[in-house]
This record gives C-alpha cells, sequence and structure tokens, in this order.
C-alpha cells in the first residue's frame, strides 16, 4: 500500500498559527519535503519535531518528485510544506502533486494560514467573489499588460508585492485600473504587522516616504463592487497598524 502525500499549511507568520493536526501530520510522516530546509527546521525545532526533512524547490523538482513519489510508492508519507502558508500558492509544489495523482498517490490537504485569506478577510472589500493573481510580471511592459486584461474584472483582486515594486505597482494600478479602493497587508501575523486601507492613490503617498519591508499582500476592489456607503473610510495613520 502506498503512502500519502499531505499537503500541510504552516504559519506564515506567527508560529502559534500553526493547527494541532498539521503537528501531529508533521510528526508522524517519513519525510518533509520542504521549500527551504532552514526555514522549515526553524518551525520544526520551535516545536520539537525530528522528522527527516529533504529539500524540494522549483530547481530540483523534477529529479526530487522522482525520489519522492518512489518513497511513497514503497509505502512513505511526505508532507509537503512552503516557507509560509499554503502551498503552491506562488509557492513550489504543483509538479510532486500532479506527479502523484498520475502515479495513483493519495494526496491529502492538511489546511491552515494563508496570507491571501488572511488579508482578504481583514480588508473590508467584498469576499464573495475574489481572483488571487499571484505575483504580478517584474517588468513594467509585461505588468501592464496583465494589469490591462484585469482592469475590466469584477472580483476583488489579490496580489504578492515585494517591497522593491511595490510603488511602482501601484502606480501602474492607478493608471490603468484607476484610483480604486485598495489594502495593502504587510507582515500579516508578525510584530509589525500593517494593514492599510484607502485608495489607491492614498497608498502610494502612505508608502512615498518609507523604507518598505516585509512580505506585501495587495488587494484591489474590482470593477463589480457594491461597497457604496457601506465602504470603509480610509485607514492609513498608526490605527492601520496592530502588534
Amino acid at each position: 500500500m502506498s503512502g500519502i502525500l499531505y499537503i500541510v499549511s504552516t504559519p506564515i507568520g506567527n508560529l502559534e498559527d500553526i493547527t494541532l493536526r498539521a503537528l501531529r501530520t508533521l510528526r508522524e510522516v517519513q519525510i518533509i519535503a520542504a521549500e527551504d530546509t532552514r526555514h522549515t527546521r526553524g518551525l520544526l525545532s520551535h516545536y520539537d519535531l525530528h522528522t527527516p526533512i529533504t529539500s524540494y524547490h522549483d530547481f530540483n523538482k523534477e529529479e526530487k518528485s522522482r525520489v519522492l513519489i518512489e518513497r511513497m510508492l514503497e509505502g512513505s508519507s511526505v508532507a509537503l510544506v512552503s516557507d509560509a502558508g499554503t502551498p503552491t500558492l506562488s509557492d513550489p509544489g504543483y509538479y510532486l502533486i500532479t506527479q502523484s495523482i498520475i502515479s495513483g498517490i493519495r494526496v491529502s490537504p492538511v489546511p491552515g494560514p494563508s496570507a491571501p485569506l488572511a488579508a482578504l478577510a481583514t480588508s473590508g472589500l467584498p469576499t464573495d467573489a475574489f481572483l488571487f493573481d499571484g505575483f504580478l510580471p517584474k517588468k513594467r511592459g509585461a505588468r501592464e499588460r496583465r494589469l490591462t486584461e484585469l482592469s475590466s474584472e469584477r472580483r476583488t483582486l489579490i496580489f504578492f508585492e515585494s517591497p522593491h515594486r511595490i510603488l511602482a505597482t501601484l502606480g501602474q494600478m492607478l493608471e490603468i485600473l484607476g484610483d480604486r479602493r485598495g489594502v495593502l497587508a504587510r507582515e500579516l501575523t508578525k510584530a509589525f504587522e500593517e494593514i492599510a486601507r484607502g485608495n489607491i492613490s492614498d497608498l502610494i503617498k502612505h508608502l512615498a516616504d518609507k523604507r518598505v519591508r516585509g512580505e506585501i499582500t495587495l488587494l484591489v476592489e474590482g470593477t463589480g463592487s457594491r461597497l457604496g456607503k457601506h465602504a470603509p473610510g480610509r485607514n492609513l495613520g498608526p490605527e492601520a497598524i496592530s502588534k
């Protein structure tokens, strides 16, 4: 009987956010496949877990998938984790999952933290329909084309963005999407968590004189937003930061 591939969500910042089932799974599997073994070892050490760990990332996914699938076909179970949050959301894992399914191996989720959903739930933007688009293209021209494609999207838009590109991205959004409501969620669940709400132009002003750091989730309202008078007001001062 083959083993199981568990897709295990891990904390996006605060280590207390891990679930009891995730801890049990990480303890009981025969091997953990991690995007960054150094990062994951910190989590395992915090909870006194000693399960063997191996690297699994975009640069070794084909070779490592063959090894892991062979182990699972022999009866071992594997836990796939990313650096933070739910694996495969702008993280490695898709290739291993598809190859496991083709090989007849059971793939089972161990749900938990997710930065896009955490940001959406606290954003004040519509949550009934949304589109997660991951990271926008790095190059300005490609990013412009993608934003143009999304300009008529009615659902709430969710992106990841890096600190050194966030102002350029917001500037292009203002040009292409217009001055819509947006939410910038930075360092969620960590000590310097910040959730800034306002129009895109407000977010640009908010960041203009700052040295931006940390993980960023960016949300923008869609064209079909019906917030109207129920829309949350601007919240870009010190009260936007919770610790």
